[in-house]
């Protein structure tokens, strides 16, 4: 890696590079496949299929239906608020950055979930992985400036055609790097999905322990970041936000 290249990759954050994105992404395929398959048949990555699922149950005058997705729309919701909220409460602490603790309050919730009997309700999964889903799409926006979500794959896909249809409409392959990027994302998203579904064919609701692996790495990154690498930088704000 030559000077210019270094000075580029010192202009972004830790928590701005592709590999938290990617780990992340990963991660929130595993959860989806989680609450979808053993947890009610809920989406937590995102709320668009809740509100359809929602609609045509006020529709069929379901309306107690109606109220269990709006159980957890409403953490979704609430998901947003918080972390919205608390990371400049955070940066005044001047120890850690708020997408650090983030990672540490997810990996507290993916073990509390993990120790529930199977006869708890679904919905406290619902809610906690709704709640900390919502909050990691919040928490890391950009990937180098990039926009990209680390919950749902709509975008990551949309961007797959736009760059391809650019590439081969101006004969460029300048826009083969974004869409690699947008590949990979998908691709880790129907990793984690596969690996949950197969855990969870097993183990059932202690498969989801298996997500403390990924988001152990991504903290210990960023936390050492925060202590060592970019001590100096915790007043920083990440592109995008």
């Amino acid at each position: 890696m030559n000077e210019s290249d270094n000075m580029f990759e010192e202009e972004y954050l830790t928590c701005e590079r592709r590999h938290i994105f990617f780990v992340l992404m990963g991660v929130a395929g595993f959860f989806g496949a989680f609450t979808y398959s053993i947890r009610g048949g809920i989406f937590c990555n995102a709320q668009t299929a809740n509100f359809v699922l929602f609609a045509m149950a006020l529709g069929n005058a379901q309306w107690k239906h109606a109220l269990y997705f709006l159980i957890p729309m409403s953490a979704y919701f609430l998901g947003a608020v918080i972390s919205e909220a608390l990371p400049g409460s955070i940066k005044k602490l001047q120890f850690i950055r708020w997408d650090t603790l983030f990672i540490m309050i997810e990996m507290i919730v993916v073990v509390f979930l993990g120790l529930l009997p199977e006869s708890a309700p679904v919905q406290i999964s619902q809610v906690a992985i709704n709640f900390i889903c919502s909050m990691q799409y919040n928490t890391f926006r950009q990937a180098r400036s990039v926009p990209m979500a680390t919950t749902f794959c709509t975008n990551h896909w949309r961007q797959v055609a736009i760059a391809l249809t650019k590439a081969i409409r101006h004969r460029d392959t300048a826009y083969l790097p974004r869409m690699s990027q947008h590949l990979c994302m998908l691709l880790v998203f129907v990793v984690g999905g596969v690996i949950s579904t197969i855990l969870c064919n097993l183990f059932l609701g202690k498969a989801i322990f298996a997500a403390l692996i990924p988001l152990m790495i991504v903290f210990i990154d960023l936390l050492y970041a925060d202590l060592k690498r970019e001590k100096g930088a915790l007043e920083r704000i990440p592109h995008g936000h």
